[in-house]
């Protein structure tokens, strides 16, 4: 079985923020809270909401997108993927997930990101302190959703008998994600037992990316199977196949400009967070733009899946479509889902 979910961008208007009304950003969470209600009728397994600042989308808060859903909804998982570590005290975001773990009641997956280059330099936030900050809070957290009383002393955080609040979780914790695009990151996420997801790449790229994280999870000595992985694909369907090709290349093309176009991230591409291959910076492949009928979405989502072992499927439908996405969704859901739920995967 693949588990269907959504990835929420929340994308913002393609206006500048001077001239954006309050009536349009309102009008985009609007739109978005109806979309996650019927996500629910649907059957999708769950939402993962991305964190984005700066001009990029409308959820730089994910925790307060899940805590509005969460009450008016009661089988859908709620997550975030991933939770910028580098822009927060850690202790406080143990805090809110241990809020959400409970406003959720016991729905919540707890995911975990180094964040985007472009945003953490328009905040002066450098490459390597980055990646230190990074790392030394993930000690911080993985003790924390274990033990709420923190001891820890490091470069950037000294805390001694520090009791979190609410200081206890539901049992079980909630499932642990942590984003990759580096076979290093698979590999010190199999080390912390964290599940992980990916995107960008290849098909191929992505199966090395999980090869790593199986073998590592198999000499430490726990399985890693398909509801360990997962992959995050941009989906553009249409009962016209044409259409939705058309709207995959301006979704792409929409990406490749906030990713690839910013000079301060090719400048120093050598030194990115979690960067796909050295100096390259972030890839955009053609295997992470599905598009087409329902029958041959479905048949592409499970063809990608069954190559890299993916028991999880996130989807970014419509990221480029106006006035489209509540039809985007009804398709995706009632004519892909069931399919992704039926395929077996090894």
């Amino acid at each position: 079985m693949i588990k269907p979910w959504i990835f929420e961008f929340m994308q913002a208007p393609n206006l500048s923020d001077r001239e954006t009304p309050p009536s349009t950003a309102t009008a985009v969470f609007d739109e978005g809270y109806a979309l996650w209600l019927e996500a629910e009728k649907l059957g999708f397994e769950g939402i993962f909401f991305s964190e984005h600042h700066f001009g990029l989308s409308y959820s730089p808060s994910p925790n307060l997108l899940i805590a509005a859903i969460s009450r008016h909804t009661t089988r859908l998982r709620l997550g975030t993927m991933g939770m910028v570590v580098p822009f927060y005290e850690p202790w406080r975001i143990v805090e809110e997930l241990m809020m959400l773990d409970h406003l959720t009641n016991g729905r919540l997956e707890i995911g975990f990101a180094a964040g985007v280059p472009q945003e953490l330099a328009r905040i002066g936030l450098g490459m390597q302190e980055s990646r230190e900050r990074f790392n030394e809070a993930l000690e911080i957290l993985d003790a924390a959703l274990v033990n709420p009383v923190i001891n820890h002393s490091g470069k950037y955080w000294k805390l001694e008998n520090l009791t979190l609040m609410p200081n206890v979780f539901r049992q079980p914790s909630p499932p642990k994600w942590t984003t990759v695009v580096s076979t290093a990151s698979a590999q010190k996420s199999a080390q912390r037992r964290s599940k992980i997801c990916t995107g960008f790449e290849s098909v191929g790229r992505i199966s090395e990316i999980f090869d790593v994280y199986r073998k590592e999870a198999a000499q430490l000595g726990f399985a890693a199977g398909p509801d360990q992985l997962a992959i995050r694909r941009n989906i553009s369907i249409s009962r016209d196949a044409a259409e939705a090709r058309e709207e995959s290349q301006a979704a792409k093309a929409a990406t490749l400009k906030v990713v690839a176009g910013d000079p301060r991230v090719v400048d120093r591409a050598s030194s990115l967070l979690d960067a796909p291959r050295a100096g390259a910076g972030f890839s955009l492949h053609d295997d992470d733009y599905i598009a087409g009928t329902p029958a041959q979405v479905a048949e592409q989502v499970i063809d990608q899946c069954r190559k890299c072992g993916a028991g999880h499927f996130l989807a970014m439908l419509g990221r480029s479509v106006t006035g489209r996405r509540r039809e985007t969704l009804a398709l995706f859901g009632e004519e892909v889902l069931p399919q992704l739920r039926r395929a077996q995967i090894d």
